[in-house]
């Protein structure tokens, strides 16, 4: 057997938006076996779950733990066999963990360093990419931004590098940003080959996107369900919105790079090519859907930056990556989504964790 087709991987986190992605690509694109570990506390996973046993049939490649990062034993456990770890498993919004800080600290660091310890005694020295944020550059000290009707502007501002001072704003950011330094730092005192993503907004199919997480989602399923949001700010704060797909495509750049790309960190995003503000946006869902998005505004939110897009030249000069997938592009695949799956956007609480039923479920290490 090859080592492409000996490839063991591992997802944490792995039935969310972002985890299922990759999931899927693994199960239809590539002989490995994949390993998905989550905790089944979003909504919308379960579905993502029944989407990848469909992707996997008959073919045994898929297995499936329901656990906690949190919970270092069925950690060990999982992280036992595996060629490659993908650590997605997160407490993802800055609003929550202002509120429950001690959560966010056990969930994004504590959990992160489970995943880290566990490979490091593992023996293996399993390829680790952990995914970071772009809350770990806090304000950005850019200054007051120039005003126009529908955007807030930097002129001459090219993007942020790797080389921009680390600056933890919110618990959040603080749980990501050590966490990040945690993974970096196993690269170079245990010489497991790690990769960091810092990512921006990242968006795509599978995404159940709310008020908290996955704005972008959350704006357009407002818009064809014709319910109004609230928008924190004056709506001219603007992001670099990066395809989910996309994204998976850099997974697999890095780790066929990896004699150039382990240790290394790498900010992630659209760049500057795929900026757009909240205001710009609503006008964009305008366009494709016909509807117009009501919202209100109320105050901007604590530690909310005002304008960030990624300079992600570091990884297109080790890998040749680079975004394919334009924002409407973007809106289209997400739309498409929804359209497809009517009946599954109604839901939002998950159902207890024993009525879930899978073929492929697992309890611990797989076999």
């Amino acid at each position: 057997m090859s080592k492409q087709e000996n490839r063991s991987v591992l997802i944490f986190g792995g039935a969310g938006f972002i985890g299922s992605n990759l999931a899927h690509h693994l199960l239809t694109r590539t002989e490995a076996r994949v390993y998905v570990f989550d905790n089944l506390s979003r909504a919308g996973v379960r579905h993502n779950l029944e989407w990848l046993r469909k992707a996997a049939g008959n073919s045994g490649r898929l297995q499936v733990t329901i656990g906690d990062v949190r919970d270092r034993r069925m950690v060990e456990k999982a992280v036992a066999p595996a060629t490659e770890i993908y650590d997605f498993a997160a407490q993802v919004a800055v609003t929550n963990s202002v509120i429950d800080p001690r959560h966010d600290f056990e969930v994004n660091l504590c959990g992160t360093f489970n995943v880290l310890d566990a490979a490091r005694n593992s023996g293996n020295k399993p390829f680790i990419l952990f995914t970071s944020t772009n809350k770990v550059y806090g304000n950005l000290g850019l200054g007051a931004p120039a005003v126009t009707r529908l955007r807030y502007t930097y002129p001459g501002h090219q993007g942020v590098s790797e080389a921009q001072p680390l600056d933890f704003h919110s618990p959040y950011g603080c749980s990501k940003g050590a966490a990040d330094q945690y993974v970096h730092d196993f690269a170079r005192i245990y010489d497991l080959p790690t990769v960091v993503f810092r990512m921006s907004c990242i968006a795509g199919p599978r995404q159940f996107g709310t008020e908290d997480q996955g704005w972008v989602a959350h704006f357009l399923y407002s818009a064809l369900q014709h319910k109004p949001i609230v928008i924190y700010g004056d709506g001219r704060q603007v992001r670099d919105v990066l395809c989910v797909h996309d994204l998976v495509s850099a997974f697999e750049a890095v780790r066929l790079n990896l004699d150039v790309t382990g240790g290394n960190i790498y900010n992630i995003g659209g760049g500057a090519e795929n900026t757009i503000s909240l205001l710009e946006l609503i006008e964009e869902i305008e366009k494709l859907t016909g509807i117009r998005l009501e919202y209100v505004l109320d105050e901007r939110r604590l530690a909310d930056q005002y304008f960030y897009v990624t300079d992600y030249s570091k990884i297109r000069r080790h890998t040749g990556w680079k975004p394919e997938i334009n924002i409407h592009q973007t809106l289209e695949l997400l739309r498409n989504f929804r359209e497809e799956n009517r009946s599954i956007f109604g839901w939002r609480t998950p159902a207890p964790v024993e009525t879930f039923t899978l073929d492929t479920q697992l309890s611990g290490r797989a076999g």
